[in-house]
């Protein structure tokens, strides 16, 4: 039996992954961590009385395999290199990690030999847009982005879109695109520039996780675009990390790297 702890256990994503965890054979919820909290009792979260709830990084205890992260920015750093340095198997969901960051956690986790996941985004359709997006590239080089999230999210741009524009980058000619002589007649207009590269983020109620890669040439035009209509949706990329992430001997970012 997988034993696995959920951080961030109260949120949208952090009770799906518990209903997720509870639900498949194999696995079994030991631990719920997320800070706040105004109890500890197991029962008042609807939570078996065997499951332990922390809300104190420092104060837990846990013999869990696997360490699921949906919590915030803030906390998803401390979080997983708490994680690998208790030889817990990080899934991180979170976004909001820094290159230098996610440089250190690796270098940690290659010490303890142990396998991790950061995904930006669990979804399939998410994973193959950045996929077809980078493939795109190659002839398309002159791209921007617009990434769409429900009012509450706390970062931007999304986990997602700078990963879909890192991926670009990767593979697109080094050219200057766009005019050289453009100006803003309102600051941020244009949105954020990642080598070139415009992301444009939208936060509005009644989106969930929405994303199109948009990509310009002489006489056409291509649009990539994939919609999480239902959190739900991201339980399937996190079964699979569930399934995989024991058997890795590093840190790794991006789902794609375990399907």
């Amino acid at each position: 039996m997988t034993k696995v702890i959920v951080a961030g256990f109260t949120g949208a994503m952090g009770q799906k992954a518990v209903h997720l965890v509870e639900e498949t054979e194999g696995y079994e919820l030991v631990a719920g961590f997320a800070g706040g909290l105004t109890s500890l009792n197991p029962a008042d979260y609807n939570l078996p009385a065997t499951v332990k709830v922390f809300d104190d990084l420092d104060q837990i205890e846990t013999d869990a395999d696997i360490w699921i992260d949906f919590t915030l920015p803030s906390a998803v750093y401390a979080n997983t290199k708490f994680a690998i340095e208790h030889g817990i198997h990080p899934v991180i969901g979170t976004t909001g990690l820094t290159d230098a960051q996610v440089a250190e956690l690796q270098q940690l986790a290659s010490a303890k030999q142990l396998g991790g996941l950061i995904a930006p985004n669990f979804g399939m359709s998410a994973v193959l847009l950045m996929k077809f997006a980078q493939e795109a590239a190659k002839y398309f080089p002159d791209v921007e982005i617009i990434e769409m999230h429900h009012d509450n999210k706390a970062d931007a741009p999304s986990g997602t879109a700078l990963s879909t524009a890192k991926l670009i980058d990767e593979v697109r000619p080094e050219h200057e695109q766009g005019n050289p002589d453009e100006t803003e007649s309102l600051a941020g207009v244009r949105g954020g520039d990642y080598h070139g590269i415009h992301i444009h983020a939208v936060r509005l109620p009644g989106y969930v996780a929405h994303e199109q890669v948009l990509f310009g040439g002489p006489g056409e035009a291509l649009t990539i675009r994939q919609d999480s209509f239902d959190r739900q949706s991201f339980m399937t990329g996190v079964k699979v990390a569930m399934d995989h992430v024991e058997s890795l001997h590093e840190l790794v970012v991006g789902l794609e790297n375990v399907l």
